[in-house]
């Protein structure tokens, strides 16, 4: 994980209707970056519809929620659609992203070994500063968890 007080490295990904985004784009609102692993895997999907239960309380405290996975543009928008997330998806099909933020990690199943992303989320203050970096996170208490840190 990247350090808290240093500043988030910027970035330039698509969202799930092909538009960029950079979080520089977001400078003057807390920033809630989530990474997770597969659209419409169950606790991916639980990860999202709670983040999508407790959005209305996330702009009520000025945050902008989004989620990057390696999943394609397309993917992200029927998972979108299918769960009526609110709130920004973005593609990082390449990798370079979930790289940046050291979320790209050796991981094992079965005693099988692969890369994939560990479930991880950033708290990114008004200036583009780190404030609080979780790894591992729950998928189910991950939104709850984050909504408490921006009290």
């Amino acid at each position: 994980m990247l350090d808290t007080g240093i500043k988030a490295p910027d970035f330039k990904l698509s969202d799930e209707n092909g538009v960029f985004h950079s979080l520089s784009d977001y400078l003057g609102k807390r920033v809630v970056l989530y990474f997770y692993p597969k659209d419409n895997t169950s606790g991916c999907t639980a990860q999202a519809c709670s983040f999508r239960d407790f959005y209305p309380q996330f702009m009520e405290k000025g945050a902008v929620v989004l989620g990057v996975s390696p999943d394609s543009v397309a993917s992200h928008k029927k998972f979108k659609e299918k769960f009526n997330l609110p709130f920004t998806i973005l593609s990082d099909t390449e990798k370079s992203v979930l790289i940046l933020y050291d979320v790209w990690k050796e991981k094992s199943m079965y005693g099988r070994k692969y890369m994939g992303v560990e479930r991880s989320t950033y708290l990114i203050d008004e200036n583009g500063v780190i404030v609080k970096a979780f790894s591992k996170v729950k998928a189910s208490e991950n939104p709850q968890q984050m909504l408490g840190e921006l009290n």
